[in-house]
């Protein structure tokens, strides 16, 4: 039994005076390739990982919803009956409700405790993870059939419609589709996803710079907006639709700005699928240079990274065994991931964790990640 796992039982028989009927959990994510993509209708290939949001829980007779956050010490409590937005965190709560109800699912009741081990603000979908647990909790108590692409989207319309923000569909989507030992290629136009093994003998390494993402809300918005000027230039729905040929001929004619953006989106799909392929031949070299590419892209053409992660990745480059590294999550701070021999990562991890701190001042945390399942009941 995992330390979070025990932690929301124990606090759930205390609170309540009962065992609980069931526990979920729900992962976060890294993105290994494929940054600013998604709402551009392309190609992504991130990982769960093994840091998730835990729920213990059992049914209510009623229509109420009580749940009690260890993480942020206050409670979400409402009438699945009638109710409107909350404040902070139990918003997550009330929106996954909303739109389970808007997507016709029959819903109950629920007492539950919640904790995670998932950093919050660093990049990797601590929101998604939480929004897929509280599904994954509404589907233990009233049990419709369990969709994965479906509760993905009813998770992103949370984000859009009940939070207003403009997100896209991958972290939803590989936080409830995700599979122990695999990355997941999402097409997220269509949807479809194939899983993706690791290459043999390497880990991914998640590096925290130890900074949280400041102006992220507004640069995104900003991004969406001059990606959608592009597309429309280009004539497509999206720059998923331009290729690299079309890219080549036309883009001198668009403003300097809006081309160095439109260039990240439409060579990070080819390097995505690049990536996929490297990782089905088991070739990590051609992975990590991908991955490296990546960065330079999101560094200069996007310019969503920042100094200290601009920092950590060249460090990582720098020790032995490490493929490559990019920027991970929107950007702007939060994490960035290595791929490390995995004989050389505790060295790898003592190593960055040392020159950052030195040529930064600021004390980063590195977490060693391995691929999860997406929500699940657990059993055991």
């Amino acid at each position: 039994m995992s330390n979070l796992h025990q932690r929301v039982t124990d606090e759930f028989q205390r609170r309540f005076n009962c065992v609980p009927s069931f526990i979920v959990r729900a992962p976060g994510r890294v993105n290994l390739i494929g940054e600013h993509t998604d709402y551009n209708g392309g190609f992504v290939l991130p990982m769960a990982i093994d840091r998730a949001v835990w729920i213990a829980l059992a049914p209510q007779d009623d229509y109420r919803v009580d749940v009690y956050s260890l993480d942020f010490h206050s409670p979400a409590a409402f009438s699945l009956e009638r109710f409107g937005h909350g404040d902070g965190w139990d918003e997550y709560v009330r929106g996954v409700a909303w739109s389970l109800q808007k997507e016709r699912y029959l819903l109950k009741g629920w007492k539950g405790i919640l904790a995670s081990d998932i950093p919050v603000g660093a990049g990797l979908s601590s929101s998604a993870a939480l929004e897929l647990a509280i599904a994954r909790a509404f589907w233990a108590v009233s049990r419709w059939d369990w969709n994965p692409t479906n509760m993905a989207l009813a998770a992103k319309k949370v984000e859009n419609e009940w939070l207003e923000l403009q997100t896209g569909i991958m972290d939803q989507l590989i936080s409830a589709k995700g599979k122990d030992g695999f990355a997941l290629l999402i097409d997220c136009r269509s949807l479809e996803s194939q899983l993706v093994p690791l290459p043999d003998g390497v880990t991914i390494v998640v590096l925290d710079t130890g900074t949280r993402r400041g102006l992220v809300d507004s640069a995104y918005n900003e991004r969406v907006a001059q990606c959608k000027i592009a597309s429309n230039f280009f004539g497509v729905a999206a720059l998923r639709d331009v290729s690299l040929e079309v890219f080549d001929e036309q883009s001198h004619e668009l403003d300097a700005l809006i081309q160095r953006r439109s260039r990240h989106v439409v060579t990070e799909n080819t390097r995505t699928l690049q990536a996929a392929q490297a990782m089905q031949a088991g070739d990590a070299v051609k992975l990590g240079q991908l991955m490296n590419a990546s960065h330079l892209s999101l560094r200069d053409d996007y310019e969503v990274s920042s100094l200290e992660l601009n920092t950590i990745v060249e460090i990582s480059n720098s020790q032995p065994g490490c493929f490559g590294a990019r920027m991970t999550g929107a950007g702007f701070g939060g994490c960035a991931i290595a791929l490390v021999e995995n004989h050389t990562v505790p060295l790898f991890a003592n190593k960055v964790l040392e020159a950052y701190h030195e040529q930064t001042g600021i004390q980063p945390s590195v977490y060693i990640c391995h691929p999860a399942n997406g929500a699940e009941l657990v059993t055991d």
